[in-house]
Order: structure tokens, then C-alpha cells, then sequence
């Protein structure tokens, strides 16, 4: 396996954590995420947060620039449980 693809266990791990903080179903949430839509992820961000959240999803480099870092990979571990 391709160490930049997630199992299926991860993912859900993932989901399930992700959908837990901000209240949405983490079916909701992947369907949602799979379609590039983002609504239920923004929903509680202040309008701000929500613009700087859509500008990074919109550039690809940067958001491999933001995973790369010591504190990504931190939260992916934590978040799976590795």
C-alpha cells in the first residue's frame, strides 16, 4: 500500500473523530467530503476561518505543504491511534 493512502479503518477512525467534534453523521461527512463539499465541515467555523478553509482546499500544494508538517502528521497519529 501507498504510504499516502489511508485503509479503510483509518479513514473511519478519521471520520468518526472528525464527525464526533463537529456533530455530523460521519456517513454524512464522507459523502459530503467525497462530492467536494464541504458544508457540514464550515458550518461552525466563524466566517473567517470558514474563507481561510476554503482557499486551502482549493490548492493542492498547500494543503500537502500543511500535512507535511511535524504537527499534521502528529494529528493524523493521534487521531488513528498510531
Amino acid at each position: 500500500m501507498n504510504k499516502n493512502n489511508i485503509d479503510s479503518a483509518k479513514l473511519s477512525g478519521l471520520l468518526k473523530a472528525v464527525s464526533g467534534k463537529i456533530g455530523v453523521p460521519p456517513e454524512k461527512l464522507q459523502k459530503e467530503l467525497e462530492s467536494g463539499k464541504f458544508d457540514s465541515a464550515i458550518a461552525g467555523m466563524n466566517k473567517n476561518d470558514a474563507e481561510k478553509f476554503r482557499q486551502a482546499v482549493n490548492n493542492p500544494k498547500l494543503i500537502e505543504k500543511m500535512m507535511s508538517t511535524p504537527q499534521a502528521k502528529a494529528l493524523y497519529k493521534k487521531l488513528t491511534g498510531e
